[in-house]
């Protein structure tokens, strides 16, 4: 751990200047408290960094949270064994990718009966929060249990002990961008109508009192309740689709959900706040939580160890250490079969921005993350779903 100044606090070995620049311009406002924490995995984002706990008392910064309200991970662990596996993984592998839609803009034709109760309960807090998520997308109810793209997948892993685990990444999908992006906005005209400078747009924020403040909660909460129940969704299809592939009920041992985008109140340094985690999981002592690699990587099953200066928080994955654009200059298709070797998943070169050596090392990751979380599980995957 590094402290940079007296606002910002490291525990990320590998960074960026720019991150590094963009971060001190987040703690440096004034409604920061008590300091802004950078986790293992921070890099460049929109307005703040990606990979930072941002703690605020009065205001809040809606890029803060980031474009994907509730983004996060689940997991389920098997009954099976790896030893205990058909070995045509690629059938379930297009099982997987025909039971879910894929890629940005695929969404369901019709609603499964889960996702009816699913949508029911959203449609329920929608009416007490008075918000009607129609007016950002009307086709909302067929997005639930769709995927995504870009670094959302499906997976199905392995740990150290063979048990097979069920591993999925995904948030609120078009709606929760809709609704982040005109909150955004909102924010932005707020500044400009108050003469208030900021060392960049994407900071602007809402104080708290304000009807757009208030407006902005009830409609971040339930985007990440939204995103929660996409995942549920997702997973029961997955645990569906691997019960019928191999031939057998699915026994779930465990779950696991956790977001890395979204605000909620927490108390830290004798005051409540609302913590802000883009790119962070909840790490509170005992927690569990998910922590991915990138394609073709390792991924960990954690528990927090309550660290108080990271305001009880960890990494959410790899972090990134190319952009899209530079990835796909700087890497081949083949260079992604060689590092998907020994792993089912669609041969594409859709998928080079999402090559390993995109991200930063997920073992230096973990490294920098040693007195946030503690290592329950290591798992490896077999077989890998992205949308393009």
């Amino acid at each position: 751990m590094n402290r940079v100044n007296d606002r910002l606090v490291n525990w990320a070995s590998i960074i960026e200047p720019a991150t590094l620049k963009q971060a001190e311009a987040t703690a440096s406002l004034p409604f920061i408290f008590p300091h802004v924490a950078l986790m293992p995995d921070a890099h460049l984002g929109k307005g703040a960094t990606v990979g930072s706990v941002i703690p605020t008392l009065g205001a809040i910064i809606p890029a803060a949270v980031g474009v994907d309200i509730g983004c996060g991970m689940a997991a389920v662990r098997t009954q099976y064994h790896r030893d205990e596996l058909r070995p045509d993984l690629a059938a379930l592998r297009t099982a997987i990718e025909a039971a879910i839609p894929l890629s940005a803009g695929a969404y369901n034709t019709a609603l499964t009966d889960s996702a009816s109760r699913r949508v029911e309960t959203l449609t329920k807090t929608a009416e007490r929060a008075n918000f009607d998520p129609a007016k950002y997308a009307g086709n909302w109810a067929l997005q639930l249990g769709s995927l995504g793209s870009g670094n959302h997948f499906i997976e199905v892993t392995v740990d150290e002990t063979g048990a097979v685990w069920l591993f999925l990444h995904s948030g609120s999908r078009g709606v929760g961008n809709k609704i982040a992006s005109h909150h955004i906005r909102v924010a932005q005209a707020a500044m400009k109508r108050w003469w208030i400078s900021l060392p960049d747009d994407d900071l602007a924020y809402l104080p708290q009192g304000t009807d757009e403040f208030w407006t902005y909660i009830r409609e971040l909460r339930w985007a990440q309740e939204f995103a929660l129940a996409n995942r549920d969704e997702m997973i029961d299809r997955v645990v569906a689709c691997f019960g019928e592939w191999q031939g057998g009920a699915v026994e779930e041992l465990e779950r696991v959900q956790c977001h890395h985008n979204y605000t909620t109140q927490e108390r830290h340094f004798g005051k409540d706040v609302w913590l802000s985690r883009k790119g962070a999981i909840d790490a509170s002592e005992g927690t569990p939580g998910l922590i991915p690699g990138s394609m073709g990587d390792l991924s960990y099953v954690v528990v927090g160890k309550g660290n108080r200066l990271a305001l009880n928080s960890s990494p959410h994955g790899a972090g990134r250490n190319y952009s899209r654009s530079a990835a796909r200059r700087a890497f081949t298709h083949e260079q992604l079969r060689t590092a998907m070797a020994g792993i089912e998943y669609r041969d594409t070169d859709a998928f080079i921005d999402e090559i390993p050596q995109a991200y930063k090392p997920i073992d230096v990751v973990m490294a920098d993350a040693a007195d946030l979380v503690e290592i329950r599980h290591t798992l490896r995957q077999i077989v890998n779903v992205k949308g393009d």
